[in-house]
């Protein structure tokens, strides 16, 4: 989900024998369960992948309060609005951990977030739909939630300890953003006719992308591979949305919505729901920026790294005096 177009830079998966001493002991260490810290010797193509993965992931949370920011002014009751103001503050705070465990691999925040501004590095597909009506906002905690926890839960156990500790927290908090999500889409449920259709219709827009927001299927995912070795991912993106399917599908049958797929079936020889085919060339276009809302997320993000430059020179301004004063109270003394 956070590792969509990441290049680990290694072209295939190395045995033990065919690694430098360096890197021997490094992969028996995380082979062992033993966590990799900031200071620790690792690979540059290990670095390299947790800077992509962790900035994306972290560009993911900041970018994915635009399309729920689109309705606080709009929810339909003041308990509604607070409940939202808070899930929109905790992506914020998910997104300003990741930048700081990004930040102990050796990059700057702002190199990290200019990567985004300019359009080198992505974000999570999912966030470039549009937001067209209030039930899209309990959809999103539902399933964009719910398979945010999915991808995270294993990560909780990654081999890198920065990250892998940011996301405890991470996930406590998504888990209360999923059942918020729910909560609304039930209300729509049983609510009158007008808002079970409004429920349906957001069920039937968002199921396919949430289902994209895995990844590509293993076979296409020619890098998943050296992540696995490294432990920097623990599931394969068609376990994490074979798991996703298997757990949500239920949750549609207990609101009375259906799953827009005429071919989901439970099969019992695998213990599994079997589903239909993913529209991949519509994941590849939103990828590569042709998304409904692609343009319009990072057109907002770079206005407002612009109209905020005013603050960041203040505030820079203010950190130089203040040193300086200090500077010279130490000289004096």
């Amino acid at each position: 989900m956070y590792a969509q177009m990441i290049d680990t830079g290694m072209k295939r998966v190395q045995g033990l024998d065919e690694m430098s001493a360096e890197e021997r002991t490094f992969q028996e260490r995380i082979d062992a369960g033993i966590k990799i810290e900031a200071k620790d010797w690792m690979p540059d193509g290990y670095r390299r992948t947790l800077v992509r993965q962790i900035s994306q992931h972290a560009h993911s949370e900041i970018v994915g309060q635009l399309p729920e920011g689109n309705w606080v002014t709009r929810a339909p009751t003041l308990k509604r609005k607070a409940i939202l103001l808070a899930k929109i503050q905790d992506e914020a705070g998910h997104g300003l951990y990741l930048y700081s465990a990004a930040e102990t691999l050796g990059v700057t925040r702002d190199q990290v977030y200019g990567d985004l501004l300019s359009g080198k590095v992505k974000y999570s597909s999912i966030f470039n739909y549009p937001t067209t009506s209030w039930a899209d906002i309990g959809t999103i905690g539902w399933l964009v939630d719910g398979a945010a926890i999915m991808n995270q839960i294993p990560l909780c156990r990654c081999s890198y300890g920065p990250y892998a500790r940011a996301m405890v927290r991470v996930c406590k908090e998504e888990s209360f953003h999923q059942r918020q999500g729910y909560d609304i889409v039930m209300a729509l449920a049983c609510g009158t006719i007008e808002q079970r259709r409004m429920a349906q219709d957001a069920l039937n827009r968002w199921w396919w992308p949430a289902l994209m927001m895995f990844g590509p299927p293993d076979g296409d995912s020619v890098h998943s591979a050296q992540s696995a070795q490294w432990k920097i991912k623990l599931l394969s993106n068609d376990e994490l949305r074979q798991k996703f399917v298997d757990q949500t599908v239920p949750q549609a049958e207990y609101l009375g919505l259906t799953v827009p797929d005429p071919e989901l079936k439970w099969n019992e020889d695998t213990g599994h729901y079997d589903f239909g085919a993913i529209d991949w060339q519509e994941f590849r276009d939103v990828v590569a920026g042709n998304g409904p809302c692609n343009r319009d997320r990072l057109r907002t993000r770079v206005q407002a790294w612009d109209d905020g430059a005013w603050f960041r020179d203040g505030l820079l301004a203010h950190a130089q005096k203040r040193a300086q004063a200090q500077a010279a109270a130490a000289r004096a003394a």
